[in-house]
């Protein structure tokens, strides 16, 4: 079982999990459709862009939960 202080950061890596899930696969998604409909370079570096941003957040907020064990060790 897991302990209660230790829940919340369980779900926030859930959450972050499944943000960086969903990114990938628009990111993968968008690509493809850009490929088949013929977008133009500066409509697939916007998509390139969000993902971007949507992996660096997820990479901040692992960052914060990694800090958060770390303060409760010492």
């Amino acid at each position: 079982m897991v302990a209660p202080k230790h829940e919340k950061e369980q779900k926030t890596g859930q959450r972050i999990a499944l943000a960086i899930a969903v990114v990938a696969l628009i990111w993968v998604g968008a690509t493809f459709a850009g490929e088949k409909l013929g977008w133009s370079n500066r409509t697939m570096a916007l998509f390139d862009l969000i993902a971007l941003a949507g992996f660096g957040w997820a990479l901040w907020m692992t960052y914060g939960i990694w800090r958060a064990r770390q303060n409760d060790k010492g």
